[in-house]
């Protein structure tokens, strides 16, 4: 398919790359990449100008063929959120192009961390974050996921660290640090991946294991152990992981996401440690991209709900043949209270629509619970119009169909009414496409999912709210999942002996749970129960996932006493945030350095 992408300079019908050679040295000293990329391409339309995404990058010399004559090259004046185009000069029976640069120490896809911010604290580390559009800012290439292509690298690091791409990865360290990769099947740019770090592995199957710092491996080993099972249960609903291996890298907490399924290693946040698996329908999430989204791509960013409603959708279904109906269930009913609260927040936003208009903006401000909740509630509204088991077949054969390619809105639409609907009529009006694809909030026929163990949590809340003690309150069997609805039905006013209550009985404040913190903490911010700030104070320092920094500093800014305790903390926070994570908290305290 030939789709224009408004976050690209690159022109694919004239020239497009099709594999990528790295090599490149680590320095922490410098917070730098230095080296070269080499670039393959195919000169389809002869074209004497090759059209590359590039920014905060310093680029040296470039190179054609593989005798290395000189070129000439310019970089256009920067646009915002998109950097520059790379113009290089080529010639028609250019093949091979080889870009001499480094990175500068701001480039928004690395972190740079220093020992006292890692698990271990004797040992620099570094991570990237590529999606949507950051590949660009440590890789000069075309920054599309329309566009894939093949990779080697060799990357250099101190010899007490170790390297891992998304690719193929060794599992040991290397005495010499230096690394070889290979990935071997075609990948968008978004799925470019590094970490450099004091890593160990923990191996459960030939094919499967999880890396993270030595005095992490342990805690890791246990909660990540039913990974093998997912991997068998996904491939019993969607056909062969197709990736080879499927590993696990834990980074520290100042990963701003969940997760990001970069291929054949998810790189995830330790915030999913809690120590008794009850967060690992993450892992299932982003095993699932290794169908939608690594193998069947999104082919621009405003097509970004192919991606995360199918992943979404598929995540749910691995966790339902996993541990059952009612877990899956619970789930999903607090997915849906998020996805009503962001629906409200939003209004009638054309942002509420599945498919996006981002042009001249962030493709990051399509990272929503649009994308991922609306588009995982249309595919159930789907599945259930139809019936599972030809909605089943009709995904096995979608993602068979385009392996290893790109798809976008209207193409979908398409094969979904040539595959599945096939002229019903009927099933077409039960569907209602265009209300989800294009309309906004959420239609009528929006499937609503009822959980019996979240109603027991909601009576409990009820009945504490009317006055009942904490202590009174039957919490026997509840998982991390009645906790957070028990809060989220408490989350109106209440008086500080009740939360002081709560807090007495359950040790709310001093949790290890990231997710019951989170929720905890709005209770708090909302209530001004200041016993609880100090270790919210600790909990902003230390932890830099975007999901739970913005609903904490929202919440503080809505009063002039919590937007002064938001800025306190943040000025110190900041330095050791995600360039991802600060330009979401930038905005929402309107803080200008």
């Amino acid at each position: 398919m030939t789709i224009q992408d408004v976050h690209s300079f690159a022109r694919p019908e004239e020239a497009v790359v099709t594999h990528l050679a790295l090599d490149l040295a680590v320095s922490f000293e410098k917070k730098n990449l230095s080296g070269k990329a080499v670039l393959s391409i195919t000169n389809k339309k002869n074209v004497s100008e090759l059209h590359l995404d590039a920014r905060d990058l310093v680029i040296e010399k470039v190179t054609l063929g593989t005798n290395e004559e000189a070129s000439t090259f310019e970089l256009t004046k920067p646009v915002e959120h998109l950097g520059s185009d790379l113009k290089i000069r080529i010639r028609p029976d250019t093949r091979v192009v080889t870009i001499y640069y480094s990175t500068l120490p701001q480039a928004a896809a690395l972190q740079w961390l220093e020992p006292e911010q890692t698990a271990g604290g004797s040992q620099p580390f570094l991570f990237t974050q590529s999606q949507a559009i950051l590949a660009r800012t440590w890789i000069p290439l075309q920054d599309s996921p329309n566009i894939r292509f093949t990779y080697d690298a060799v990357i250099r690091c101190r010899p007490e660290l170790m390297a891992l791409m998304s690719a193929e990865n060794d599992t040991k360290k290397n005495p010499k640090g230096v690394y070889h990769f290979k990935m071997p099947q075609a990948i968008p740019s978004y799925l470019m991946a590094l970490s450099v770090g004091d890593l160990v592995f923990h191996q459960y199957t030939s094919t499967c294991g999880v890396f993270a710092e030595p005095v992490l491996i342990e805690k890791c080993a246990y909660e990540f152990a039913d990974m093998p099972h997912m991997i068998e249960a996904a491939e019993s609903l969607y056909g062969k992981y197709r990736w080879g291996r499927y590993d696990l890298l834990v980074l520290p907490p100042s990963f701003p996401f969940g997760g990001m399924e970069n291929p054949r290693i998810t790189f995830a946040t330790p915030t999913i440690i809690a120590g008794d698996r009850s967060l690992v329908s993450l892992v299932a999430h982003e095993l699932a991209h290794s169908w939608s989204g690594n193998l069947v791509t999104n082919a621009t960013w405003n097509d970004f709900w192919l991606n995360e409603g199918f992943t979404v959708y598929f995540e749910s279904r691995i966790m339902e043949k996993l541990y059952g109906k009612e877990y899956a269930d619970m789930l999903t009913v607090l997915s849906y209270e998020e996805l009503v609260n962001t629906v409200k927040e939003m209004g009638d936003s054309p942002d509420t629509k599945l498919y996006l208009d981002l042009k001249g903006r962030d493709p990051d401000d399509g990272v929503t619970d649009i994308a991922y909740q609306k588009g995982r509630f249309f595919l159930t509204a789907i599945e259930r119009a139809a019936g599972i088991e030809k909605w089943d077949q009709f995904v096995n054969t979608y993602f068979n169909t385009f392996a290893f390619q790109s798809m976008d809105t209207r193409h979908f639409l398409e094969y979904l009414n040539r595959e599945l609907i096939k002229g019903d009529a009927d099933l077409e009006k039960k569907i209602r496409i265009n209300d989800w694809v294009y309309g906004t909030g959420l239609p009528s026929n929006c499937p609503v999912i009822q959980s019996d163990e979240l109603k027991k949590a909601e009576q409990m809340a009820r009945d504490f709210k009317a006055g009942k003690a904490a202590s009174e309150i039957n919490t026997a069997g509840w998982t991390t999942h009645h906790w957070l609805y028990f809060l989220r039905m408490i989350n109106d006013t209440l008086n500080l002996k009740q939360i002081a209550d709560l807090d007495k009985t359950f040790g709310f404040t001093q949790s290890g749970n990231s997710e019951i913190l989170c929720d905890w903490f709005q209770v708090c911010i909302k209530n001004n129960y200041a016993d609880s700030y100090a270790a919210l104070d600790r909990f902003l320092l230390q932890v830099g996932r975007r999901k739970f920094l913005k609903p904490l500093y929202i919440a503080l800014s809505k009063t002039p006493e919590g937007k002064k305790l938001a800025l306190d903390i943040y000025k110190k926070a900041r330095p050791g945030y995600h360039a991802v994570a600060v330009q979401t908290i930038d905005d929402i305290l309107e803080y200008r350095p």
